[in-house]
């Protein structure tokens, strides 16, 4: 991390407010931002811990002062108090030094002193919605690349392939869960009525809470994980058998002996959540270069001289819907320029609602949007998006950049990026509805982060510093349905995307329009 980076996210942590770390979940750089609050919550512990030590070999000394008389002078307590220095400081003693130690305000000042250090702090610190959002991004990882819980407890990404556990990813990094952790997971599914996750989660925690003992630190305990897990099986149980006999009537001949299995609720994208997990998981049907000579690797200029010199590493995906890789579009520097210059903007990412914009769970990211004006990197890029595509990509014909940073579990599930009825803002805009997407990636991950085209049936890894590029509409302003995309979400690492997106009006001549909706 850079000098830059880091002197930002240490004024953040000393300057900061509720808004600014809002929503922390939604951004794994906001999270990196927590582990800064952390140590300084460590510092305010030591310092506690410190003065508690002192105060209490303060204590330790009266104490053994106090029974060292006992087992001395005083083994004969007539003869000792007859000495009238021995008697003063005995009466002494019980009625001043024994009130002072036992009176003592010294802890309270310590207890006091650190939470005080702990309110000051409490505004760079992760809120309950964190901590709920923080638990399902580990249930969305569960379920997309169909990970096993006895897995993730153990610090493992494992799938189960024929009865054996299998690691898609090994991280270089790991940590294991505790029967805490895992009762939390469990009691945010709880809360959420999503009993299918929370049988697992409790189940997990009975397991781990089972010959423990209970730690102050803790929420939960082995009865508190008992009594969830009872009622989370009991509503499971309600719920298959509604269904059941349900099905019954229904049926002829009737449906017996079926087993009780978990179901998992329903999402946004039933229709195509099949599909769009199995391409995170895998590429999809996406053909290799040697099966479709269609598809091929270049060297691009474009007919622009700009490129002449140093051409284009241009990979072709997928020509329906037409979707080109640009490799190495941005250099290293000018990635990192254009993440930091984004950081002190990044708020929680919105989607279309209607005629508003508005937060949604199927969109776990934090972004800000980027001037060419106020930062010279971003003219710069723009200056090769235009040389690459013959667009014009300046405001108002397109949007500015808009720089992402996806969360814990970060995605964005299956969505057009064009609008899909005359009730989008997009529609309303001078400028008409995105005509094409301009996607850079920022940064590599670990694990994950796939984008996925749905109908489409293939999925592109994470390529650091390339672009993706495709056609949101047909030559005729028809949308491509086959652009339905999403954004797998991230298992290890922190994903930054740049997205440009550029509209129909004044593409005119770079982008000439057609009545055939083939083209």
């Amino acid at each position: 991390m850079s000098s830059y980076v880091s002197l930002l996210i240490c004024l953040y942590v000393v300057n900061i407010s509720d808004k600014s770390f809002g929503e922390m979940f939604t951004s794994v750089m906001s999270v990196k931002q927590a582990v800064f609050a952390e140590r300084q919550l460590i510092d305010y512990l030591r310092t506690y811990l410190e003065n508690e030590i002192q105060r209490l070999d303060d204590i330790k000394r009266f104490f053994s002062r106090v029974t060292s008389l006992h087992s001395g002078i005083y083994n004969d307590p007539s003869a000792t108090i007859a000495n009238p220095i021995v008697a003063f400081k005995l009466v002494k003693r019980l009625k001043s030094e024994w009130m002072n130690v036992v009176h003592s305000n010294e802890a309270e000042e310590n207890i006091d002193a650190l939470r005080e250090g702990y309110r000051r702090m409490e505004g760079s610190l992760p809120k309950l919605e964190d901590l709920q959002g923080a638990a399902q991004g580990l249930m969305r990882l569960q379920d997309v690349y169909d990970l096993h819980v006895e897995g993730l407890v153990r610090g493992h990404f494992q799938q189960i392939s024929n009865g054996n556990a299998v690691d898609i990813y090994k991280p270089p990094v790991s940590d294991t869960l505790s029967g805490d952790d895992c009762f939390l997971i469990g009691k945010v599914a709880y809360d959420l009525e999503d009993y299918y996750h929370s049988v697992q989660w409790f189940e997990e925690a009975v397991r781990l809470f089972r010959g423990t003992e209970w730690s102050p630190e803790n929420e939960g305990t082995l009865e508190d994980a008992l009594d969830h897990l009872a009622f989370s099986h009991f509503k499971v149980w309600v719920h298959f058998n509604v269904e059941k006999y349900e099905k019954l009537l229904d049926e002829s001949p009737p449906v017996t002996n079926q087993s009780l299995v978990l179901k998992r609720p329903d999402s946004t994208n039933l229709r195509t959540r099949n599909v769009y997990e199995k391409l995170c998981q895998t590429k999809g049907s996406q053909p290799k270069h040697f099966e479709n000579p269609s598809l091929f690797c270049d060297f691009f200029t474009n007919g622009n001289p700009g490129l002449f010199l140093q051409p284009i590493k241009r990979e072709l995906i997928s020509l329906h819907p037409y979707v080109v890789l640009f490799h190495s579009f941005v250099t290293r520097a000018e990635a990192k320029s254009i993440r930091e210059y984004a950081l002190p903007g990044l708020r929680r990412s919105v989607v279309a609602s209607g005629v508003n914009q508005s937060t949604a769970e199927y969109r776990i990211s934090k972004s800000a949007w980027l001037k060419e004006s106020a930062h010279g990197v971003v003219g710069k890029v723009d200056r090769r998006i235009t040389m690459v595509t013959g667009l014009n990509v300046q405001p108002p014909y397109a949007e500015y950049l808009q720089v992402v940073n996806y969360g814990i579990g970060g995605h964005y599930e299956p969505h057009f990026d064009h609008a899909t009825s005359d009730s989008s803002p997009l529609y309303r805009l001078k400028t008409g509805n995105r005509v094409a997407t301009f996607m850079i990636y920022l940064s590599s991950v670990e694990a994950g982060g796939y984008t996925a085209f749905i109908y489409a049936n293939f999925s592109v890894p994470v390529v650091e510093n390339g672009a993706l590029f495709w056609w949101n509409l047909h030559r005729n302003g028809q949308g491509n349905v086959d652009t339905l995309h999403a954004g797998c979400p991230v298992i290890v690492g922190d994903k930054w995307v740049a997205n440009k997106w550029v509209h129909e009006y004044g593409q005119e001549f770079q982008h000439r329009c057609s009545l055939n909706p083939e083209e």
